[in-house]
């Protein structure tokens, strides 16, 4: 017999060789069903693996991450055996799962077409109905070389394995070079859909042989996959480079790929975030600086980033020197902290920065505002001693609250601990790591830890915002570094008098890139921005050219006020100019006629749908003015 501990420490006798499949049967029926691996000792396993010996085991499902990437890695072994059943000259390559579904990348004598997809989904779904096993075979090289004699890809890999084991998967007659592990057997992957087709350099490089890449999604269930569909139907109306373009907010051309263009509109958005972001960091005793965008070689040698981050960065020469083009503004901070001798009692000391940075991208990743060459990075240097580093972490968590708040944000909170390279003593990591982690027992927040997972420098909390379509985006970020502050010999005078005293070190950036999160932004609110967000806050439209004169005097006496408005009284129809306003995303529409210029008041209609008449135009703009000011997230006239 052998004990088995599950993950909850309750502990049961089995007979040893025992599989995963009658472990998940004899904790429940629906467990059994719903199984689609066994993670033993830490380690994936087949479930129909055998045990052995005592262990630790976790029944791996579909709500399970590691189980999403084992479905979908499955689906992608069914979509290539369909392929080469329909296409027997393709030649297979990687084909593996990603966050949102699977792939396959496809040496094939013409390219796929969408019309493809049909035949090849018709030719899955035959393999599902057939609920082949998945079986794991593990081979030596030569026999894998062998089995795949007609494949150079696939040999290519094999050549590459360090040990002289390899395995490959069979279901039914196709098999596939796989490390594994996968679902029990095809019938599991019940629900599925291809989505894209695109092209890809074998291994992501362009000397090699270009190959044509299918995506695809799949789900246990129907209901699963039409509820995804669904969203990706709703993301693509979302796309903020397609907003980006209508609503006139920025735009990127051939003359300089990854480097956005902000339009007048989009700079008030960007401007908006920045003026907030300044206020409420004065609010919080940061100290805003700038330092300089092309700096020296010396510079980023010491910082360390010419030896480990030389081919993200961009070079010149100055006078003969080498220089780089920032890729972070941490390096500068380190000067300006170093141009005066600290004391302890300045500590901490909070600085801030809405640093330009640039860094190299390949063509290939660049993506709307959301992979860009060039973007706003809102760092932030805090310094201080060891015993002031648990109420700064608290201090950065309470202000991401009130940025992540504004805007509707849920999010999660990772913490991530050493990895295997690093810096540091195992007596600093465990001090840096207890002090994130005090942080955040008492703020009493919910969080994930990371296991080796931080920064080279030191442990970290990253925030992971989901928007409204519960998309998850990596923003604000806390790290604590030992690096810097030792690269740069940052010294504070202590209360002892002596200057020998080293500051700890937090980064921390906020929105992270300011472009990538007006993306997410734009997306987020599918560019129904809220009032103090949009870039034209009210449009008046007049029924008519008479009525111009009274439509003026209230459009000047609102912009007096400070709101974003502009006048329509072009000679067209008021239902034309509400659905042009419309479909420009503008949150208040004023419509002005004969009535409303007798009697001095204004009819309103908002975005959302609401409407009233007879509004004088001083409570209006009180109302506009208070909901500004307090960049409240609606707009509610039933008050005015």
């Amino acid at each position: 017999m052998i004990r088995i501990e599950f993950p909850d420490k309750s502990k049961h006798e089995f007979k040893k060789g025992v599989s995963g499949y009658e472990i998940a049967q004899h904790i429940g029926k629906r467990l059994a069903e719903d199984a689609l691996a066994i993670e033993v000792n830490g380690v994936l396993q087949d479930l129909s693996s055998n045990i052995d010996k005592d262990s630790e085991i976790k029944i791996i499902t579909f709500k399970d991450k590691e189980g999403k990437e084992i479905f979908r890695h499955s689906a992608s072994h069914i979509m290539a055996d369909a392929i080469k059943k329909i296409f027997p000259k393709a030649k297979l390559t990687i084909g593996p799962a990603v966050e949102d579904g699977f792939y396959y990348d496809i040496d094939i004598e013409r390219p796929f077409k969408p019309e493809d997809f049909k035949k090849i989904e018709e030719e899955m779904q035959e393999i599902v109905k057939s609920d082949l096993e998945f079986k794991r075979l593990d081979v030596s090289k030569r026999e894998a070389k062998k089995k795949f004699s007609d494949n150079e890809f696939k040999r290519e890999l094999v050549n590459d394995l360090g040990d002289e084991q390899c395995t490959i998967y069979e279901h039914g007659k196709f098999s596939d070079l796989c490390r594994g592990p996968h679902v029990p057997s095809t019938g599991k992957i019940k629900a599925f859909k291809l989505t894209k087709i695109a092209g890809a350099y074998w291994r992501g490089d362009a000397k090699n042989k270009q190959l044509q890449r299918i995506y695809g999604v799949a789900f246990p269930e129907h209901k699963q996959l039409k509820e995804y569909l669904t969203l990706l139907e709703e993301a693509e109306k979302r796309d903020h480079r397609k907003l980006g373009t209508e609503l006139e907010l920025f735009s990127i051309h051939d003359e300089g790929p990854g480097f956005p263009f902000f339009l007048p509109k989009g700079m008030i958005i960007k401007n908006e975030l920045i003026n907030f972001w300044r206020e409420e960091h004065r609010k919080a005793g940061y100290h805003e600086i700038q330092t300089p965008i092309i700096l020296n070689r010396a510079l980023w040698e010491k910082s360390g980033h010419w030896t480990n981050y030389r081919e993200n960065m961009y070079f010149t020469k100055i006078d003969g020197e080498d220089y780089a083009i920032k890729p972070m503004n941490c390096p500068g901070g380190m000067l300006v902290y170093n141009e005066k001798v600290h004391s302890y009692k300045e500590l901490p000391l909070r600085v801030g920065e809405m640093g330009i940075v640039h860094r190299h991208e390949m063509s290939g990743v660049l993506a709307g505002l959301f992979r860009v060459r060039v973007f706003t990075q809102d760092d932030a240097h805090i310094y201080m001693t060891p015993e002031q580093i648990k109420d700064e972490i608290i201090g950065v968590m309470s202000l991401f609250e009130r940025f992540y708040n504004l805007f509707g944000f849920e999010y999660k909170i990772e913490l991530s601990t050493r990895p295997e390279k690093s810096i540091g003593t195992k007596k600093q990591w465990d001090f840096t790591t207890a002090q994130l982690k005090a942080a955040l027992d008492e703020k009493r927040v919910e969080y994930e830890i990371k296991e080796g997972e931080g920064a080279f420098y030191g442990p970290k909390i990253d925030y992971h915002l989901m928007d409204c379509l519960k998309r998850t985006w990596q923003c604000g970020t806390i790290q604590l570094d030992m690096s810097l502050p030792e690269r740069f010999d940052l010294k504070y005078m202590g209360k002892d008098g002596t200057q020998n005293h080293r500051p700890f070190m937090i980064h921390r950036a906020l929105y992270g890139s300011l472009e990538r999160f007006m993306g997410i932004l734009i997306e987020h609110y599918a560019g129904k921005f809220p009032l103090w967000l949009s870039p034209v806050q009210v449009i008046i439209l007049t029924v008519g050219e008479k009525f111009a004169p009274y439509a003026k005097r209230i459009e000047k006496m609102f912009f007096d006020a400070g709101i974003r408005v502009k006048l329509d009284e072009r000679a067209e129809t008021v239902s034309k100019k509400v659905r042009e306003a419309q479909l420009q995303k503008i949150p208040i529409m004023v419509i002005i006629g004969e009535k409303e210029e007798k009697s001095k008041s204004l009819a309103l209609r908002t975005l959302d749908g609401q409407i009233r008449h007879g509004i004088t135009p001083s409570s209006l703009l009180k109302k506009l003015t208070k909901n500004v000011n307090e960049r409240q997230a609606t707009f509610k006239i039933a008050s005015i």
